[in-house]
């Protein structure tokens, strides 16, 4: 499961109302919530989250930063730069807590029915449930939400839903989903994360364009004010049917967000030092070390703090777009990757901050760190004559190093498994028997990341490779990004506790082709589209967890990426103004649990 970001367009089957329901031998009964796996951890009548504050205040101004700028307040399409935060304004059917791995509790819908064998969901749209404009949420605007992303939105959309058969509405407020059997045990619950959107709204504009036109949502804020590409405020909504609903409870409490753009990092942390905006999630270990310091930091102005997280940590990489005949032979990405030098990088330049990833689900116990079990191995059988041999003989590990920079033996093992591909190297150059030489380019979108790929073109440069960086602005990168226009970048797959359709997206060669799609690897592999199928289809945890882990082999098996770090933790700089929960959630921060002090000022700190 992961929250959301072009063949010919799929059609949404919609049957006409006046059809009877599906019969159902003995009907299941409404419920206030459901699990991907075992029972949901609050009861029917709970009252709030355990990680939120029910009492918490509300109101005050609370400013944030985004890099780059933004043209369009549509998140759901391909074209243009959403504005930041553009999801406040938009409510789903359901809500997933945060304290557990995967449970969805209503929000728009009261109730839920569903069968053991989730051949069909129900939902039961609330009464009191409005958008924006004061006009009531229909089962009309469900489906016609889902007709118009499956359509005319980004094509993950069209992936990620690609098993819905049908839906129906029961009548105004009941809207019932039917599914392919296809065992995509996770579908019904993915179907509660979409925005619903207003059919009276969008009927009659264009969609599938760029638009600053304010639209019409359901959720807890507006959008109140806007300059175009530079700052935009939201503002909590007076009127919010859902303020006092159990999952809102102790959340959305700033009376106004706001949003200011730089196109520099080094001028944004600047400003928040200054006291331009209010909060800060570090990604830079150089900045964390080096420039969270001053008299504000000295006198708890301006407080930091390391929160560690129970997430998944995904894979940040060196991508290598497998479409270019230069990165098709896995021993040539295999061999790329004896150039990077993590442990020299950790201590050198991020201040032994991080950890070496291995796998794509690290951080979690779906991570492949032992040899494949049993179990695990009658997941692999029917397709080892389509694995590399080494998924059932050896653990992956990245290669690594001493940390002294002297990478000779290391470089020596990429050279041989490029001379095995056709490469060797004449006066100093790589080069094949057509006489191509090895060179491609690195995209980047932040120029602070310069210094950290620089250790690695260089150790490129002496294997006879040349390597050219591109930095772009945020707008080119993600159109280059939608239209597979790249030879190598860095990019993060995030994850969650219980992957599933998501992977359809980043891995299966159905998507490869669809510009716009996150398979930005080209991946085409029958292995690799059994074992997506695999995980979605899990019928238990312990199979989800088995399957991924077998994914995961065969991901790291055929080298298509270069591993890079992760960090178990948030890094976060506030001012104090700040107050949150005793608890907090194990698998977000929970910024949208916190609220402002009595009192504090615009410029952090409290009034005494």
């Amino acid at each position: 499961m992961v929250a959301p970001i072009k063949t010919a367009l799929l059609s949404l089957v919609l049957l006409v109302t006046t059809q009877a329901p599906l019969a159902m031998a003995a009907e299941p009964q409404p419920q206030h919530a459901i699990a991907m796996h075992g029972t949901p951890k609050y009861p029917a009548d709970f009252d709030h989250f355990n990680y939120t504050n029910p009492d918490a205040p509300k109101g005050g101004i609370v400013r944030r930063w985004a890099l780059g700028t933004f043209d369009s307040f549509n998140p759901f399409i391909i074209k243009g730069t959403p504005a930041a935060g553009v999801g406040l304004i938009y409510d789903s059917l359901m809500v997933k807590s945060e304290d557990e791995p995967f449970s969805q509790y209503g929000l728009l819908a009261e109730s839920v029915v569903m069968p053991e064998d989730r051949s069909w969901i129900r939902f039961k749209i609330r009464e009191a449930a409005r958008f924006s404009d004061g006009k009531p949420v229909t089962s009309d605007d469900v489906i016609y939400s889902f007709k118009l992303l499956r359509e005319q939105g980004n094509p993950f959309y069209r992936a990620y839903y690609a098993d819905i058969e049908a839906i129906e509405a029961i009548d105004d407020r009941t809207v019932e989903f039917r599914f392919k059997p296809s065992q995509n045990r996770e579908l019904p619950l993915i179907v509660g994360e979409v925005a619903i959107l207003p059919k009276h709204y969008w009927q009659d504009r264009d969609f599938s364009s760029p638009s600053l036109e304010v639209p019409v949502g359901s959720g807890p804020y507006l959008i109140d004010s806007y300059d175009p590409g530079r700052a935009l405020t939201y503002r909590l909504r007076d009127d919010y049917w859902g303020h006092d609903l159990p999952v809102n409870r102790g959340r959305h409490n700033f009376g106004q967000l706001r949003y200011d753009y730089y196109r520099d990092t080094t001028v944004a942390l600047e400003a928040f030092k200054a006291g331009e905006y209010d909060f800060r999630q570090e990604t830079s270990s150089k900045n964390w070390a080096t420039s969270y310091n001053g008299p504000m930091f000295d006198n708890d102005k301006i407080l930091r703090d390391e929160i560690r997280h129970s997430n998944p940590t995904g894979m940040q990489a060196f991508i290598l777009n497998s479409r270019r005949p230069l990165f098709a032979d896995s021993r040539v990405r295999q061999a790329l990757a004896y150039a990077f030098d993590f442990e020299w990088t950790n201590k050198n330049i991020f201040y032994n901050a991080y950890t070496r990833t291995h796998s794509y689900f690290s951080n979690s116990e779906m991570a492949a760190t032992e040899l494949p079990d049993a179990e695990e191995l009658k997941i692999l059988e029917p397709i080892r004559d389509q694995l590399p041999t080494e998924v059932f003989t050896q653990v992956y590990r990245a290669p690594n190093t001493d940390g002294s920079g002297k990478l000779r033996q290391q470089l020596r093992q990429g050279l041989r498994l490029l001379k095995q591909a056709g490469w060797q190297i004449k006066q100093g150059k790589l080069t094949n028997a057509n006489g191509q030489t090895f060179n491609f380019e690195l995209l980047l979108v932040q120029k602070e990341f310069e210094r950290v790929v620089a250790p690695f073109i260089r150790n490129l440069k002496k294997m006879g490779i040349d390597v050219r960086i591109r930095i772009v602005d945020v707008s080119q990168y993600i159109n280059r990004l939608r239209s597979f226009d790249y030879d190598m970048m860095v990019y993060s797959y995030g994850q969650s506790n219980s992957p599933g359709n998501e992977q359809r997206e980043f891995w299966h060669s159905d998507m490869a082709d669809i510009q716009g799609s996150r398979n930005l690897i080209g991946i085409k592999n029958p292995a690799i589209d059994y074992l997506v199928d695999q995980v979605i289809s899990a019928p238990s945890r312990e199979q989800l967890v088995l399957r991924t882990r077998a994914l995961d082999r065969a991901l790291q098996w055929n080298h298509y990426l270069i591993p890079q770090y992760h960090i178990n933790s948030y890094r976060i700089a506030y001012w104090d103004k700040f107050g949150m929960p005793d608890t907090r959630p194990l698998y977000s921060l929970g910024f949208d649990t916190w609220w402002l002090k009595p009192g504090a000022d615009s410029n952090g700190g409290s009034h005494p």
